[in-house]
């Protein structure tokens, strides 16, 4: 049996996964990195991305995650994720009429700071409309 690590996935509304795995591939800001047994401990922060979980040498679960951090260590990695949905959920309509109203929010922003949130948010839901695909 190969070697595992204790995963745990936490968004704000719940514990969306806690387990033993093989290894999971963390989209960081810096690029992906795989959290594997006895990884050198370090901390990220998370880019817009698939967060998938490997067993039995092959991907068991993919799930979008967006904003948040993760904390590795030699005995589990922890991904903390301001939105997480497994990639099989995603509602590709309510996306797209998200984008929608975003757009409608960044056109009539009445500030730099406001245009910039909305902005934010809508390139975030682009990118997990992106991996519904």
């Amino acid at each position: 049996m190969a070697e595992t690590t204790e995963f745990e996935l936490v968004s704000p509304e719940k514990l969306l996964v806690s387990e033993q795995v093989e290894m999971v591939v963390v989209p960081g800001t810096e690029g992906l990195f795989a959290a594997m047994p006895r990884h050198a401990p370090f901390i990220s922060t998370l880019a817009p991305g698939v967060l998938e979980i490997y067993e039995g040498g092959s991907v068991k679960d993919r799930i979008f995650v967006a904003g948040g951090f993760a904390e590795v260590n030699e005995t589990r990695c922890t991904v903390l994720a301001e939105d997480a949905t497994p990639v099989e959920e995603i509602d590709k309509a309510g996306l797209q009429a998200r984008i929608e109203e975003l757009d409608k929010e960044i056109k009539f922003a009445e500030s730099d700071a406001e245009r910039e949130a909305a902005e934010s948010k809508k390139k975030s839901a682009e990118t997990k409309l992106a991996f519904a695909d």
